[in-house]
């Protein structure tokens, strides 16, 4: 048994995580579940953040946490979740494989096999916004020298194995 963390979050959110729960079980998978409570209602309970400091520590000690679309209330001071959770577990490197199913799904991309690496805590990520009137916000873009250094590094290494199969 595997013990996973999960929050069913908001909207669609409920009935995607049972549908991806479903899917999980079927495929055989053996998981233990904690859920914890995460999105618009902690957010309109007072917490700026959308989770509780004790839900942190569930998602630490499991290691394993699957969420479900979160609503962040515009306005008001809210930090989005998703950044937040980026930020406090280290997940720096978006890593997203695209592939063909060709000849099972038509596509004018037979042979694609490849690895988009994004960063993911800098840049536009970083959620630094103030808004000036009520009709404009800026958004800072700040991106480092040793975030871009660490997502290279990570790229890079994430290739190699792939570079030694060929």
């Amino acid at each position: 048994m595997t013990r996973i963390t999960i929050a069913k979050g908001d909207g669609i959110g409920p009935e995607i995580m049972d549908a991806t729960l479903d899917i999980l079980k079927a495929a055989g998978a053996q998981l233990e579940i904690d859920e914890i409570e995460v999105g618009e209602k902690v957010y309109l309970d007072g917490n700026p953040a959308g989770i509780a400091a004790a839900s942190w520590d569930v998602i630490r000690k499991n290691k394993v946490f699957l969420k479900a679309p979160i609503t962040t209330p515009q306005g008001k001071g809210y930090k989005s979740l998703n950044v937040t959770t980026r930020k406090f577990l280290g997940l720096y490197a978006n890593v997203r494989p695209c592939i063909s199913f060709h000849p099972y799904v038509a596509t004018k991309h037979p042979k694609m096999d490849l690895v988009i690496i994004r960063e993911n805590e800098e840049d536009l990520y970083a959620g630094i916004e103030h808004q000036h009137t009520n009709e404009v916000v800026q958004c800072l873009k700040l991106i480092s020298r040793p975030g871009c250094e660490k997502i290279v590094r990570y790229a890079f290494e994430y290739a190699k194995p792939m570079a030694e199969k060929k």
